[in-house]
């Protein structure tokens, strides 16, 4: 895989008291292409935010000490002084009610997800909350034999022809890049792409989804396939 191009991956800084919860975040983040760092407390967020500048924070409420929301408090409180871009930040809660959500909201949050949640659920916010702040949604433009793949406007075109696609169809194959040869089974690719699991979402979601990702990619049928089913495990991208 090539980049083009000299944008770095998009930096996330996850910040939890807990470390097994920032151990699974991190592990996350980082197979969907960001580059993550940690920090354990409130104290050590505000200083990681100024001295790493993140481009979005994943931030827990209930820590000791400094707090999320004193956290967040701040951070907005900052921008407003130096009317600087606001910072993109995620709130992690293990309380759900009402209150705290609209608390969390009005300190500036951009989303709120309430514990336990799923890791690919969390990936899929963050990548929605970059796209409305005008970030890259998972790093840079790749170029993989002929199929590229901008994140940031998230246009696809193959061998010079411009692709359309929805949505999902797009965050599949973002995935799929970001892991070429990589063989995932529908339950993984619902759990990574979806933030779904078997039990909430059928698997025959993933077949269709390939079914039409593979029409509109494999124009030429002369040409071997990029998306390439391995029978009895699940699909693959091809370079």
């Amino acid at each position: 895989m090539t980049a083009v191009g000299e944008r770095a991956r998009t930096h996330v800084l996850v910040v939890d008291d807990d470390e097994r919860a920032r151990t699974v975040v991190t592990w996350q983040l980082e197979a969907d292409g960001f580059e993550v760092r940690e920090a354990s407390d409130g104290a050590g967020a505000l200083v990681a935010i100024g001295e790493d500048c993140p481009d979005l924070v994943v931030l827990d409420l209930s820590m000791p000490g400094v707090g999320g929301l004193d956290v967040l408090r701040r951070v907005r409180q900052n921008e407003a002084r130096e009317a600087g871009t606001p910072l993109p930040v995620i709130v992690l809660s293990g309380r759900s009610g009402e209150t705290d959500r609209i608390v969390g909201l009005d300190l500036g949050a951009d989303d709120y997800l309430v514990k336990p949640f799923s890791p690919g659920e969390l990936a899929a916010r963050v990548r929605s909350v970059l796209r409305r702040a005008g970030g890259t949604a998972a790093g840079s433009l790749t170029a993989l034999g002929g199929l590229v793949v901008d994140p940031a406007t998230r246009e696809v075109t193959v061998d010079g022809r411009a692709v359309e696609l929805t949505a999902r169809e797009f965050d599949l194959l973002a995935f799929l890049v970001r892991h070429p040869r990589h063989v995932f089974s529908r339950a993984q690719l619902l759990h990574q792409v979806w933030g779904s699991a078997p039990e909430w979402q059928r698997e025959a979601t993933v077949t269709e989804h390939v079914h039409r990702l593979r029409h509109k990619l494999e124009a030429d049928p002369r040409r071997p396939r990029r998306l390439r089913t391995v029978r009895g495990v699940g699909y693959q991208l091809e370079p």
